[in-house]
């Protein structure tokens, strides 16, 4: 990976949907070399998928946590696979460090969150903390 895929990476990062043609002039290269470059991101593995971000204060959803969640050791594969069934868990991750697993949740309101916390993830079989923190300001 060299600078110029970088700078293709980074324009992506920023927005997806940044034309080939504007990417090509940033680079001075033609928009076939972006193309070009972009596919062979692709192919190794590096772009993954293309994405958007949506607001969710604008759909209904007040309160965004980045949730802990342990779990008994023997059951932390099984609790994942739950909670990534779970509609309002918008992302989920495996971690090491505080918490065995991390989940961004989106709640409606204060009371919606505490229905998730205490009757749907705390109540999954070999949870044993769930540690939500509520999210004040996205600012990256």
């Amino acid at each position: 990976m060299d600078e110029r895929d970088r700078v293709i990476l980074d324009m992506l990062t920023k927005d997806a949907r940044t034309p080939f043609t504007e990417i090509a002039k940033v680079l001075g290269i033609s928009e076939t070399a972006v193309r070009k470059r972009v596919k062979s991101l692709e192919e190794r593995g590096v772009l993954k998928k293309y994405t958007i971000e949506a607001d969710p204060g604008k759909l209904g959803y007040n309160l965004v946590s980045i949730t802990g969640v342990d779990t008994v050791p023997e059951k932390i594969f099984d609790v994942a696979t739950k909670l990534k069934e779970f509609e309002f868990v918008r992302s989920l991750y495996l971690t090491s460090g505080d918490h065995m697993i991390m989940a961004e949740v989106w709640a409606r309101d204060g009371e919606d969150l505490a229905d998730i916390i205490s009757n749907k993830i705390g109540r999954l079989e070999g949870v044993t903390k769930v540690c939500p923190a509520i999210i004040l300001e996205k600012l990256k």
